[in-house]
């Protein structure tokens, strides 16, 4: 570091710099374990326990539940003390074998008989939780404080993204891959024991070869008001409510389209094939809304990411069975816009922190940030399943109405929610240019 990059870190001012490949790399690819430990603990966790180890599945469902109601709390906590400690590369280096070693123990249960087994699913999704969100929390707000430049920061979150990206596509096929003949319940231990080595190595490179970036540790006072203070901060409250809107309209279709596939193209078969593309076309898409965003700027390059949204699901409404080659194109266009909407976001979060050139209370921010996150995939499933329920439709139905009410909530729901964050970005725009220097 320079004379003059020390002097600006110690006075925590975020450093105006470009990252190197190799630092923006190492910084990155972190992003990839956390998203490849994302996928099993949502998707796969409920169907081991209660399938493959047969647990009951309302007791199961009372003790997920419970947990993840206390994760989504955990998380503002977690942000506001991170904010104490001085350094975000040790917190990911405590978090990062708490993690692999929760997620072995998870998937590799020594016990036998459901009441033992919910002891042991209880204990080691709690010890899994507080690392992962430990993890999560430090590794964006450290992202955020590695420049203090507006381009360079959609730069560091399209890199981290991207590679998140891609530890999804290794999640969702390796467990079915490692279990073979078995299946993919029997994979799960497998992948688990191959993510503790994979989660080890991209810390120890990330936390060797990344700088550390500049920031002040929060001064000691009451934790609860440190873990709300962003919430005053008006800027933030309209960024996180332009964020959750769009949130909640992306996780419909991520929560239905398994139905959408089944019931309306009947085309279950290619499940696979429709995710796959629309993961890789949303890292593919990183590039062009980083170019985008530095020529016209992430609020307008996020309009128009919403746009293609808007325009693909609309497409997706009016789609019926054998319709396959017409949806592909909604998955890449769909999973184009999923590039703008991981990378930008984040971007103008370290925007609204780091203006006037300090960050301030990162992690606070960072961690009702991750909360936010988890609640629009709560809030996604709480409207579209009971909406869906109400509307007459039950998964493997093939009545036309119930059909088309599942395609309406798939897509129709999203473009509302789509249209309302547009609007909402604009007004946060508007008041951005008066407030931000």
């Amino acid at each position: 570091m320079t004379a003059r990059g020390a002097a600006a870190a110690a006075a925590g001012t975020p450093l105006p710099t470009r990252l190197d490949a190799a630092a923006l790399g190492a910084y990155g690819l972190l992003g990839m374990p956390l998203a490849m430990a994302a996928l099993p603990l949502y998707v796969h966790l409920p169907k081991f326990y209660g399938d493959h180890l047969g647990v009951s599945l309302t007791a199961l469902g009372i003790v997920l539940l419970l947990l993840r109601l206390g994760d989504g709390i955990l998380d503002p906590l977690l942000g506001a003390w991170s904010d104490r400690t001085r350094s975000r590369k040790r917190l990911i280096a405590l978090a990062a074998p708490v993690l692999a070693a929760g997620m072995v123990a998870l998937f590799s249960p020594p016990v036998a008989g459901e009441a033992a087994l919910l002891v042991w699913l209880s204990a080691s999704l709690a010890i899994v939780y507080v690392a992962y969100s430990l993890a999560t929390i430090n590794h964006g707000a450290w992202g955020a404080e590695l420049s203090g430049d507006p381009v360079e920061r959609t730069r560091i979150t399209a890199v981290r993204e991207s590679l998140a990206l891609v530890g999804v596509v290794i999640a969702s096929v390796a467990p079915a891959y490692l279990g073979g003949a078995a299946g993919e319940d029997a994979g799960l231990a497998r992948f688990a024991w191959i993510f503790a080595v994979a989660s080890l190595a991209c810390a120890a490179i990330a936390l060797a070869f990344a700088p550390a970036g500049t920031r002040v540790p929060a001064a000691r006072g009451p934790m609860f008001a440190q873990m709300t203070a962003p919430l005053a901060d008006p800027s933030f409250r309209r960024l996180l409510a332009v964020f959750m809107a769009n949130g909640i309209a992306s996780a419909i279709p991520a929560t239905l389209v398994l139905f959408f596939v089944a019931d309306v193209l009947q085309a279950e078969a290619r499940q696979g094939l429709f995710l796959a593309l629309y993961f890789i076309a949303g890292a593919a898409g990183m590039p062009l809304w980083v170019r985008l965003s530095a020529r016209v700027g992430k609020v307008r390059a996020w309009q128009v990411a919403m746009g293609v949204a808007i325009a693909a699901f609309v497409w997706a409404a009016m789609l019926r069975e054998g319709d396959v080659a017409a949806f592909a194109i909604v998955c890449a266009a769909s999973g184009l816009a999923l590039g703008a909407d991981l990378a930008l976001p984040p971007s103008l979060l370290a925007d609204v922190i780091g203006r006037g050139g300090r960050m301030r209370a990162t992690g606070a921010y960072f961690g009702l940030w991750t909360l936010a996150t988890k609640l629009n995939l709560a809030l996604a499933a709480g409207i579209a399943l009971p909406l869906l329920g109400l509307l007459g439709y039950a998964p493997g139905s093939r009545d036309p109405a119930a059909v088309g009410a599942l395609a309406l909530v798939y897509a129709a729901v999203p473009c509302a929610l789509k249209v309302g964050a547009v609007i909402a970005l604009g007004r946060f725009n508007t008041y951005w240019k008066v407030l931000a220097p």
